[in-house]
């Protein structure tokens, strides 16, 4: 059964040194999504309560929302979670057809109350663990473990490895490596699956499983599906012919 978050991108072919300087085109959008992610936490507090007592999450609140993760997930397309595109993001929580970093959520008609109480804390705790290693220091905590030395280090995730060395290769060859382009977009995918799981946007538990490449297969059925047959009309032979003597 396909999962319900969508994300999609298409290599853009990006140029060797644009990189260089994204982070300071990037700065207007960091500013907007900083105002963004306040409203879209203040959402997600006033959503809980809805689905504890209704089972719903309000539609506008539900668009507002895939709209922030639609918005973020551009940005770090373009920018250093994936180095994809040189197009700029266009300011907008729509869905843009021709920009090459798409995410869409279908609205769900139906939300568990009792899951709305556990899922972002309890539940999403093996998530958590493996997002830490793809995004944030989970590197330093696989390595020091159980060290006792208290000394300052610097911790570097996964993902921002990959993305560097990308980034170097595209500096000197001018090429992506389709290999390491795939695999960032499924460690891409697979936060991003969690983010819109512990908004409560979904029931479903992300699975354990690197989605690669540009079309989410994840979310997508596994193949098409057989038109369904077709009855066709018994016809009646015709009588046979006496011939004349």
């Amino acid at each position: 059964m396909p999962y319900p978050v969508r994300v999609e991108a298409s290599e853009d072919a990006p140029s060797r040194g644009l990189w260089l300087v994204k982070w300071l085109l990037l700065i207007p959008h960091y500013v907007v999504l900083a105002f963004l992610w306040l409203a879209f936490y203040v959402v997600g507090v006033v959503a809980f309560f809805a689905i504890l007592t209704t089972g719903r999450y309000p539609r506008p609140l539900f668009d507002f929302n895939v709209g922030v993760l639609r918005w973020t997930w551009r940005v770090h397309y373009y920018g250093y979670w994936a180095l994809g595109t040189d197009r700029y993001p266009p300011f907008t929580l729509a869905e843009v057809a021709d920009y090459p970093a798409h995410l869409d959520v279908p609205y769900p008609d139906r939300l568990s109350r009792g899951l709305v109480l556990v899922k972002s804390w309890l539940l999403a705790i093996p998530q958590y663990l493996i997002v830490s290693i793809f995004v944030g220091g989970g590197t330093w905590l696989a390595t020091r473990a159980g060290n006792t030395d208290n000394s300052w280090e610097a911790s570097i995730s996964l993902l921002s490895l990959l993305v560097c060395i990308a980034a170097i290769v595209l500096l000197f060859t001018g090429r992506y490596p389709r290999p390491l382009y795939d695999f960032i977009l499924g460690v891409d995918r697979w936060v991003l699956r969690v983010a819109a799981y512990t908004a409560l946007m979904t029931d479903r538990y992300p699975p354990f499983r690197l989605d690669q490449g540009d079309t989410d297969p994840g979310s997508v059925p596994a193949g098409p599906v057989p038109p369904p047959p077709v009855d066709v009309p018994a016809t009646t032979p015709p009588a046979p012919v006496t011939p004349a003597r």
